[in-house]
């Protein structure tokens, strides 16, 4: 029996579409939906267990997976089957889940798995757009407790005007390229990279983008009544018990609040914090502390929550003692390590980082290979964030979700600052030595002066800060911090961090956890942020004002040339002969691509030392030179022969032509010895292809003067020669036939 289907299409107003249908796929999910744009098709499934997990947090997994199938092609690699998540599914699945995980119940704690995949690819759509679409409608669909309907869209700006879900061409035009998620009435995430718009630009497109959001959250709701909505399934929440929670809050919130105010440093108020737990702790006996230890811990940390926003909303004081628009202290310095190409350290209170740039040539791009995109980036950012950062000592298994992340922010934060023409692939490395909030900022910071400090040209330093929020609803209270400590980030309404330069916004990330944030607070907060980053740049451009002159003496030197088609496989040579041995002879690299508009060859030269590339240099233009009939080359005699001399031109060495004794000099020369020897020096002229011997021609004598009365003697005849000589050889062989006759 054919299934029946349900299907709702948004219009995104500009004659594409989107659809989302459900009823024929994957009907055994808890839920599950195809959004369809173009040739583009994501399958959502979700699926929640019906028991509670032994946590105390929801197990959510958001996973995002494009198959190589939907394109028409294999995976790369031996084995033909994809493997783990690449860094763009891994965005995805992140930019997904931030907007799902808040509108759980906080006492929801059952295993929950979000699967989304793409099927049919299409090069006009780019699916990751639609996924957060995809998820929520899905949920929809289900019996999930799940606050409301959220959608995701991507927003582009081309010549002034908005675009919602741009294909990847109109997005090369766009500057920006933000990603924002929302339910109907709340902007939840917003994450992006623009080209140094303003404070202002940057809401707007925000607003543009909740209207397309509010029509998406519209369909989902129609969708889910025309399937038949389900009733909300039942779960075991979490014990509550109010005359605990109020005897915790009576012991403990003053006693925090005091250690809150003092403005210590993070271990000290760990330290004071975890003696009043136990101090609570110690208020109860063995039995309540085994029936009731997790509920004590639980309200410790509510009481610790209210104190530490009390303590601002009232006073405007922080943790650390700090006003709420006063930044930490600041330290940098640069060329801190002696053997890599670039280095610095940027340390902004408790949180350190210490970047590295490496320079390559185009060998050394990353490569990305995927169903949705395939290209190479010449430059890319690493964020590694070890367990001794934060004093702990846990597993390291391999790079989280959340380093591929701040990476990516800290990246596009700074690759808009890279010039175009720079010869170089830079590869930037931030290592968190400290963190206590807002690392991936300091990556930013860091970075920007290690590739400064690498004699890269960045056209501008870029900073970055992290910005907090706390609000009373009751109250109508509110303090926008600017750059909050990690304990805030936890205990705060928002973590906002913006980057740019001095003229404008260049990244951001936003993560919003309370409903209805106005536009005026965070326009607010968007100024304060520019405050706090122009207060930071100031320390950047104080310890290194310009990018250095030239790459240090030990980093590469990169040249780079180009050479006409017909010239690439001689330069390669046989199995790649040439530009092996021109390699190893001159200790640089050698890389040749292919310009796909010119056929050129793009020859990259890297190297230490000038020497050895003058030397490549030298050899390109040996094997790429060709004289010009009329023009005068200076050359070198390399061999004596009785009938002229073979001579290299100087300009191009292994370039050889044969100099004729009659072009040596205007008189009759017997012996060339007489005229030229080993090694001499002079100019020739060059007359093209001789059109009786077909071979190149130059000529000495014609540089020198004509001597007076000089009378050259007329050529012999040779045709009429060589014509009497065939008739008599011809009326020979006549004769001899007659006599055999």
């Amino acid at each position: 029996m054919i299934p029946k289907t349900f299907k709702e299409v948004i219009d995104l107003g500009d004659g594409r579409e989107i659809s989302i249908e459900t009823g024929k796929l994957a009907k055994q999910a808890h839920g599950s939906v195809v959004v369809q744009s173009g040739k583009c098709m994501l399958l959502c499934t979700v699926v929640s267990n019906y028991k509670q997990s032994d946590v105390d947090f929801l197990p959510l997994t958001v996973d995002y997976r494009e198959k190589f199938a939907a394109a028409g092609r294999y995976p790369g690699g031996f084995f033909k089957r994809e493997a783990r998540p690449s860094d763009g599914e891994v965005l995805t699945m992140r930019l997904v889940d931030r907007v799902l995980r808040p509108l759980f119940p906080k006492d929801y704690h059952a295993e929950t798995q979000v699967m989304i995949q793409l099927m049919s690819h299409d090069d006009e759509v780019m699916p990751d757009a639609m996924a957060g679409l995809a998820a929520s409608a899905a949920i929809q669909l289900s019996d999930f407790p799940f606050e409301c309907a959220i959608s995701e869209v991507r927003v582009g700006r081309v010549n002034g005007e908005f675009i919602i879900n741009p294909s990847r061409a109109q997005l090369a035009e766009s500057d920006i390229d933000m990603v924002i998620g929302a339910s109907a009435d709340s902007v939840m995430m917003v994450e992006g990279e623009m080209d140094e718009i303003s404070e202002e630009e940057m809401t707007e497109a925000i607003k543009a983008a909740h209207e397309a959001i509010k029509v998406q959250c519209e369909a989902q709701i129609r969708l889910a009544e025309a399937f038949g909505k389900k009733p909300t399934r039942e779960y075991e929440p979490e014990v509550e018990d109010a005359e605990l929670e109020k005897k915790v809050y009576d012991l403990t919130y003053d006693k925090v609040y005091e250690v809150a105010k003092a403005g210590s440093s993070k271990h000290e108020r760990s330290t004071a914090f975890d003696a009043i737990k136990e101090e609570v702790k110690g208020t109860f006996s063995e039995e309540d502390l085994e029936a009731f230890g997790d509920l004590i811990s639980k309200y410790f940390y509510k009481a610790e929550k209210a104190a530490v926003r009390d303590l601002t909303l009232n006073e405007g004081l922080r943790l650390d003692g700090r006003k709420t628009t006063e930044i930490r202290p600041i330290w940098c310095e640069t060329d801190y390590l002696p053997s890599v190409h670039g280095s610095s350290i940027f340390t902004r209170g408790e949180t350190q980082a210490l970047a590295t740039v490496t320079l390559g040539t185009s060998r050394e791009a990353n490569q990305i290979d995927m169903p949705s995109y395939e290209g190479e980036e010449t430059f890319y950012l690493h964020y590694n964030f070890p367990p001794f950062s934060t004093g702990e000592a846990r597993p390291i298994r391999g790079t989280s979700r959340r380093e591929v992340g701040h990476g990516n922010l800290a990246q596009r934060a700074l690759k808009g600052m890279i010039p175009a023409d720079c010869p170089y692939t830079v590869r930037v490395v931030s290592e968190i030595l400290e963190s206590n909030g807002s690392s991936s900022m300091a990556t930013v910071c860091a970075g920007t002066m290690a590739i400064m400090d690498a004699g890269v040209k960045l056209k501008k330093p870029v900073s970055g800060i992290a910005m907090g929020l706390i609000t009373d609803v009751e109250t109508g209270k509110y303090a926008v911090l600017s750059d909050i400590l990690g304990d805030e980030d936890h205990l705060g309404d928002m973590d906002f961090k913006v980057t740019g330069t001095a003229d404008g916004i260049t990244a951001c990330q936003m993560d919003i956890k309370v409903k209805g944030l106005s536009y005026e607070i965070l326009v607010k907060a968007l100024h304060q942020a520019r405050d706090g980053r122009l207060h930071i740049l100031n320390h950047l451009t104080d310890t290194i004002s310009e990018p250095r002159e030239d790459v240090k003496d030990y980093a590469p030197k990169m040249v780079t040339t180009r050479i006409a088609n017909e010239y690439i496989g001689a330069l390669i040579g046989p199995g790649g002969k040439v530009i092996q041995e021109l390699q190893k002879e001159t200790g640089t690299t050698i890389v040749i691509n292919e310009d796909p508009v010119t056929e050129e060859g793009i020859v990259e030269i890297l190297g230490t030392g000038t020497e050895g590339i003058n030397a490549v240099l030298a050899k390109i233009d040996s094997i790429t030179f060709k004289p010009k009939v009329g023009e005068s080359y200076k050359v070198k005699v390399i061999k004596m022969l009785d009938f002229g001399a073979v001579v290299e031109y100087l300009a191009a060495p292994g370039n050889e032509v044969l100099l004729h004794v009659s072009e040596l000099a205007w008189e009759r020369t017997e012996n060339v010895s007489d005229v030229v020897n080993m090694g001499d020096e002079f100019e020739v002229k060059y007359f093209g292809i001789d059109s009786r011997t077909r071979k190149e021609k130059v000529s000495r004598k014609a540089l020198l003067p004509k001597p007076e009365g000089f009378k050259e003697r007329a050529p012999r005849n040779n045709d009429n020669k060589d014509r009497g000589s065939r008739d008599n050889r011809g009326r020979d062989n006549r004769n001899r036939d007659r006599k055999r006759d």
